[in-house]
């Protein structure tokens, strides 16, 4: 469930520039949301038009807003949309109360929402973010108009063997050690090893994004919470799949009411492919996207596919809406 810091694959994609030390894509800005005890860095696109849906992104464990860049490029002539730096990560500060939960990380997201008035949403999360994404659809389902979610941690009875190191940084002391097992590899072969875990095939990725997260690597890694946030999250997502009863994901995936799409890959070496079916079993009226040759991010790797599929879903729940106001 780590997709620290990924690089994009598309050769296509737009030259970048800096905003500070911040690299945004051409056509992207940046603003900061400013909250008691939070504070959150938003990559975003200017409307192309007005009227447009409003969309919000959540990334994974490790991620940031920038792994949303491509399918938002994509998205901009058809939603208003918005990437969050989940507290921790990417250019957001740690939460003042250092909670890294499932939970706190949705009640980041609701709160974002709703001081922004922005709902309700098209809500879009991946891994780590495709968990928070679910608890906020089914705790505030006045936020959230459909649901896309890409890989999402959900509980898995028998974890796939190349997720447990992940899972391994939620036991204490576990994130020292591999801190200090880290400390001979160079950001290169860091970014390396997490290409190959998170990519169905890494050799898609340009030398140009390999190039530009080895240097996110190297920001990151120098931070003095990475490892605690790491540490933390992990040990969020292992708290949320052994919670039972209402608040279990599952059951929460259950009601869900707002249209949603499943995208699952076929070569996710961290949310085994074999979920899709029980996800699409426990999401009413989902739609499901499988693609074989995916790995974990499946939106950076087949953006215009997953922009696609997307696009029906909007579609279609538009003409719903249309046909219940008849």
């Amino acid at each position: 469930m780590s997709s620290t810091e990924l690089p994009g694959v598309r050769s296509t994609a737009a030259p970048t520039a800096q905003a500070g030390a911040v690299r945004v894509a051409e056509g992207e800005r940046l603003r900061t949301v400013a909250l008691p005890g939070l504070e959150m860095n938003v990559r975003f696109r200017p409307p192309v038009r007005d009227g447009l849906p409003p969309a919000l992104f959540v990334h994974g464990l490790g991620g940031s807003s920038q792994n949303w860049s491509a399918l938002m490029e994509l998205l901009a002539d058809g939603v208003d949309g918005e990437a969050l730096d989940l507290p921790g990560f990417g250019w957001s500060p740690p939460p003042a109360d250092r909670d890294y939960s499932v939970t706190g990380l949705a009640r980041a997201v609701i709160r974002h929402l709703d001081s922004a008035g922005r709902g309700p949403v098209h809500l879009f999360g991946n891994s780590l973010g495709g968990a928070v994404s679910t608890r906020v659809a089914a705790v505030r389902p006045d936020l959230v108009r459909t649901l896309t979610l890409v890989s999402p941690a959900l509980p898995e009875l028998r974890v796939q063997r190349s997720a447990v190191p992940t899972a391994l940084l939620a036991v204490p002391g576990v994130a020292s050690l591999f801190g200090r097992l880290a400390r001979g590899l160079t950001a290169e072969q860091r970014t390396r090893g997490v290409t190959d875990l998170c990519y169905g095939d890494p050799s898609r990725v340009t030398p140009e994004g390999f190039g530009q997260a080895v240097e996110e690597m190297e920001r990151r890694m120098a931070l003095p919470y990475f490892w605690d946030a790491m540490t933390r999250s992990s040990r969020g997502i292992v708290d949320a799949y052994t919670l039972g009863g209402q608040h279990g994901l599952w059951r929460q995936a259950q009601r869900v009411l707002a249209p949603t799409l499943l995208v699952y890959g076929g070569r996710d070496q961290l949310v085994s492919y074999r979920m899709a079916r029980k996800a699409a079993a426990s999401f009413r009226g989902s739609r499901l996207l499988s693609l074989p040759e995916a790995g974990h991010v499946a939106m950076m790797e087949y953006p215009e596919v997953v922009a696609a599929a997307f696009r029906e879903l909007a579609h279609d729940t538009d003409r719903d809406t249309e046909d219940g106001k008849g």
